[in-house]
């Protein structure tokens, strides 16, 4: 009898693909929902990225199939996007992989470097792709813990404590999302010499540098980091781009070179309008980012408003487009989060959906306007 794959039955479907089928049920039968679960700007990319896609999609030859690494001006525009901004110098042809959007680039990590029966360490709260691509492969998940009171850094000496004899991959995810949690350089540096220590690939997921954050900073700006770590990066929030689907993956050119095999055999090239969309955002200058961060900075102020009407607590050191707010002790998330979708018509993400360390959380995105904010405020 025809039946589903084993790997099938080891995941769930994503939290935001069930939810939000409720929260847009919602919507259709006349609820006011203030949407504060999910993390698509709102705001558009710059007129001249939008201008480059227009240019380029009015020319026969920009629809044919594509290279699968990309044009050579969009690797171009990545190498200079990184030695602008992260002072990081990387080989245009040989190091950096563009791609449709980082969270693809998970899966092409995975299955490139993973075997059935091998295990990657995944943070604890973090990004569910992880660890649902881990055991769409067959992997072992081994949650680190990351907790307040560490500023949700790693603690390594619990880490040195776990057998690690299996593990082929760390994922790690700074400013981290859900908490907005920052990292310095010495936090790099510790995460390149442990993965040094074990070998074990530590594969850095960057696309939050820019947002609420004036000092960018990527994995690579540690030397020797190169010789055992990945680093993905995104258009996504820093362009207003989610939905065109741009990311990229810069490592070492054996790396980069074994994964693009993986990747040739899952899609055929990146359309060409959107690329050169990619290439306009990469060369928009510090003005772009002051001024989309002076938004964001006004919106956070407000949810911080929010999240004491609520009786709730935040960190305010942060960077990123989320602030992740503490329940009072004892309150379950997602009750807290079905209480306020039904009867203030609000929705959040519930911190459980990012680990268990997560519980006695939320999530409240900015990606929202202020007057929405601040009805949300009133209704309160």
């Amino acid at each position: 009898m025809m039946s589903f794959s084993k790997r099938v039955a080891q995941v769930e479907e994503y939290y935001f693909s069930k939810k939000l089928k409720e929260v847009n049920q919602l919507i259709s039968e006349g609820k006011p929902i203030i949407n504060m679960g999910i993390g698509s700007p709102d705001l558009p990319p710059h007129p001249s990225i939008v201008e480059a896609l227009y240019k380029s999609a009015s020319l026969s030859k920009s629809h044919g199939y594509q290279n699968y690494q990309g044009i050579p001006a969009l690797r171009k525009s990545f190498a200079d996007f990184y030695s602008r901004f992260y002072q990081v110098s990387l080989l245009p042809q040989e190091e950096i992989l563009p791609l449709m959007g980082s969270k693809e680039g998970i899966m092409h990590i995975s299955m490139t470097f993973l075997n059935e029966g091998d295990e990657v360490l995944i943070p604890d709260p973090g990004y569910p792709t992880y660890t649902s691509v881990t055991k769409l492969l067959g992997a072992s998940s081994l949650f680190y813990s990351l907790k307040a009171e560490n500023n949700w850094h790693p603690e390594f000496n619990e880490l040195e404590k776990l057998d690690l004899s299996k593990v082929k991959i760390m994922w790690t995810n700074y400013p981290h999302m859900p908490t907005g949690a920052k990292a310095d350089l010495d936090l790099f540096q510790k995460l390149i010499d442990f993965g040094k220590k074990h070998d074990i690939i530590i594969a850095h997921d960057n696309p939050y540098s820019f947002i609420l954050e004036d000092n960018p900073k990527s994995i690579f700006q540690i030397e020797g980091a190169k010789d055992i770590a990945l680093e993905l990066n995104s258009l996504s929030k820093t362009s207003n781009m989610a939905g065109w689907r741009v990311g990229m993956l810069s490592g070492k050119p054996e790396w980069i070179q074994a994964i693009t095999k993986v990747k040739s055999n899952m899609d055929s090239g990146m359309f060409l309008g959107i690329q050169q969309g990619a290439i306009a955002a990469l060369g928009l200058g510090e003005d772009w980012y002051k001024q989309l961060n002076q938004i964001y900075s006004k919106r956070r102020k407000l949810v911080w408003e929010l999240v004491e009407k609520l009786g709730m607590s935040c960190e305010k050191n942060t960077s990123g487009m989320f602030v992740w707010a503490k329940l009072p002790d004892g309150q379950n998330s997602v009750q807290f989060v079905d209480s306020l979708l039904y009867t203030y018509h609000i929705f959040v993400t519930p911190g459980q959906v990012f680990g268990k360390e997560g519980e006695g959380y939320v999530r409240f995105s900015l990606c929202v306007n202020e007057t929405a904010i601040q009805e949300a405020i009133r209704r309160i």
